[in-house]
């Protein structure tokens, strides 16, 4: 895994909040532990609306970054939704949003493909589950 330098600190999390938040993060930063830190950050601080401000983050990033959100690229419904859940639980609990965001990097930026045990199909290719959440279908 990359080095997470965006989470040795309080203040360079924030500023890499701050910058995703603004579409100014680099894209090569908005990686899959990125995408589990904002999501416990999110979590925590957000609790049940949590799930509906990562969803319009990552589409607005993706727009201000270039990234196209259509059936084949950019914003994926299942997996924010099966991400956002798996992290919800995992962070439950935690109630600063700096350490939420390192324990759940540190347990999940490394895990990219998690939900392949979940899901018995290629979810990341499905076009139904880009823009619909299908629930994991594997027990």
């Amino acid at each position: 895994m990359e080095p997470l330098t965006f989470l040795e600190s309080r203040l360079a999390f924030q500023q890499f909040r701050s910058a995703w938040e603004s579409g100014t993060l680099p894209k090569s930063a908005w990686t899959h532990a990125a995408h589990v830190a904002i999501g416990a950050c999110y979590a925590v601080e957000f609790g049940p609306d949590a799930l509906d401000r990562t969803r319009a983050g990552i589409i607005r990033y993706n727009q201000a970054v270039g990234t196209p959100n259509t059936e084949t690229s950019g914003y994926h419904e299942t997996l924010t939704r099966f991400w956002s859940a798996v992290i919800a639980r995992e962070v439950a609990g935690i109630s600063d949003p700096w350490q939420a965001a390192v324990h759940a990097a540190a347990k999940f930026g490394n895990a990219r493909g998690l939900h392949s045990d979940f899901y018995s199909f290629d979810v990341v290719r499905s076009v139904e589950a880009r823009r619909n959440w299908i629930p994991p279908d594997r027990p």
